[in-house]
C-alpha cells in the first residue's frame, strides 16, 4: 500500500468512526467537498500535510491521531 491509498482508506474509516460523511467532513474542515472527493478518487494521490491538518482540526483530533493507524506502518517505499 502507498501512502496515497493509506491516506484514503484513513479519511473513510474517520468518516465512519465519527459517522459522518465525507461532505460533513469537507464542511467541518473547511475544504472543499471537491478536494475530498479528488483524494477519495486517486485523483489526488498527494495530500498535503495542510489538508490532513484541516481535517484533523475539523474533526477535533490530533494530527499524531490521523497517522496513528495500521494503514501508515508498512507503507511501501516510494522513491519516484
Amino acid at each position: 500500500m502507498d501512502i496515497g491509498e493509506a491516506t484514503r482508506k484513513r479519511i473513510l474509516e474517520l468518516c465512519n468512526q465519527h459517522n459522518i460523511t465525507l461532505n460533513r467532513m469537507a464542511t467541518l474542515s473547511g475544504i472543499t467537498q471537491s478536494t475530498l472527493n479528488n483524494i477519495i478518487s486517486g485523483r489526488n494521490n498527494s495530500t498535503t500535510i495542510s489538508t490532513i491538518k484541516k481535517i484533523c482540526d475539523g474533526l477535533d483530533i490530533h494530527i499524531r491521531d490521523f497517522f496513528s493507524s495500521a494503514l501508515f506502518e508498512a507503507l511501501e517505499q516510494e522513491l519516484k
